[in-house]
């Protein structure tokens, strides 16, 4: 099975997915990031498709950053505290990595998912 990543972000505080939240991906390499994508999630607060598909996967050190900021101001929230969420992680197999976002205003927690 070919490697691929999942997100989905959550606005706790509505209750609802985060629709409209600019997401990029960078590729950390000896402490140099490479942008690989940018993404805006859509109205089920995921992305349309993987953002970074089996055919682009390679194991390795990455970082998602989720522009948390925008996104809250867009929507009438409090953005007074949080800005940018950047998320490093490793992808070490082949497999199905999700990386999740569970937002509010003044907190935010993620996890392996599913």
């Amino acid at each position: 099975m070919a490697g691929y990543l999942t997100t989905h972000v959550l606005d706790t505080a509505k209750g609802c997915p985060a629709a409209g939240l600019r997401i990029e991906l960078f590729r950390i390499d000896g402490g140099t990031a490479t942008k690989i994508t940018e993404t805006t999630t859509n109205s089920d607060g995921r992305t349309d498709g993987p953002i970074l598909p089996q055919d682009a996967f390679e194991t390795g050190n990455y970082e998602l950053v989720f522009h948390a900021g925008d996104y809250l101001r867009a929507n009438d929230a409090p953005a007074d505290f949080l800005d940018v969420i950047p998320l490093r992680f490793v992808m070490s197999d082949a497999d199905h990595y999700h990386v999740p976002l569970l937002l509010s205003p003044y907190s935010y927690s993620t996890y392996r998912g599913s």
